[in-house]
């Protein structure tokens, strides 16, 4: 009887185990963009990483040396494949196995460019509406980062929609950037610029994504889903984690929610990411489903003890 009950410890023991990943696993590498929904999606992982045990790091990287860091195993995880915008440049990655994708985090995202609500009214609704009137923009799209317009230069490069090599693509972060729209809105200006959802700027302001650009940033003014991406061997590398970033999906709410605190109330990623796992606690159950702490406990239990510290 000792016998067997010795078995059973080692039988529950190994199985416990068994879901726990490898040492080198225990430093969990992000790469952040300096975009706010990453911000916001790096520290709610964040958050979730440290109460299971493990160390989180990010680093602030260019979106083509985030693929390359990933390619090169020099960073492990990345929550910033917006699809379809990022697939003319970095398909390439996926067709020859150099990252992993661990499925979609967001849905029913939009990426594509915008006007304030008072500019769509004068009948500014479309891609070809904006090339038409040049003058009223003072030729000037506002972008974010430097390659991240790709879709936007090739598209001017190409004279799409009747744009001309007389428009500029104004590069910034993306802070800069919503300096100028916000610096527009308030003084009624037209404006062109970069809009995506989940942002603040949907909450904050009344604006109109712009029919066309479909070659550009898909169908249904830009409708988007955002994928995470891993190093290659990843997943047989590090399962419970693998398993934690492939069931991590956030909702619009989160995020739009998520990033006002951080834009307009100044808090920081972490402090918006614990207010809105306070708002939304169901989304634990089922991101930690079936996950573990790195030595194999149970992930639910401790990520909420670690919160409500």
């Amino acid at each position: 009887m000792k016998h067997l009950t010795a078995l059973a410890l080692v039988l529950s023991t190994s199985a416990t185990l068994a879901h726990a990943d490898a040492e080198a696993c225990r430093t969990v590498r992000l790469a952040d963009l300096g975009w706010t929904d990453i911000m916001l999606t790096d520290a709610t992982a964040g958050l979730l990483l440290e109460a299971l045990g493990y160390e989180p790091s990010e680093t602030l990287l260019g979106l083509d040396v985030a693929y390359v860091s990933l390619r090169e195993g020099d960073m492990d995880i990345f929550q910033g494949n917006w699809r379809p915008v990022q697939d003319e440049n970095y398909q390439e990655f996926f067709d020859k196995g150099w990252v992993e994708d661990l499925g979609e985090n967001l849905t029913g995202a939009k990426y594509t460019l915008a006007v304030p609500s008072y500019v769509s009214a004068k009948g500014i609704t479309s891609f070809s509406d904006v090339a038409a009137n040049q003058d009223m923009f003072g030729g000037k799209i506002y972008g974010i980062e430097p390659g991240s317009n790709a879709p936007l230069l090739q598209m001017i490069k190409e004279g799409r929609y009747g744009f001309d090599q007389d428009w500029q693509v104004v590069e910034s972060s993306e802070a800069g950037m919503l300096v100028q729209v916000q610096r527009a809105i308030a003084r009624e200006e037209p404006v062109v610029f970069m809009g995506w959802e989940p942002h603040p700027m949907n909450i904050n302001h009344e604006i109109t994504y712009l029919s066309g650009g479909e070659a550009e940033y898909g169908e249904n003014y830009g409708g988007s889903t955002v994928h995470t991406l891993a190093r290659p061997g990843f997943t047989a590398d590090c399962p419970n984690l693998a398993k934690l970033f492939s069931q991590l999906r956030y909702t619009l709410d989160y995020e739009n929610y998520g990033m006002r605190l951080m834009v307009d109330e100044g808090a920081l990623p972490e402090d918006a990411a614990r207010a809105m796992l306070a708002e939304m606690p169901e989304l634990l159950d089922i991101w930690l489903e079936g996950v573990t702490t790195f030595d194999g406990q149970d992930g639910r239990d401790a990520v909420t003890k670690a919160l409500v510290e």
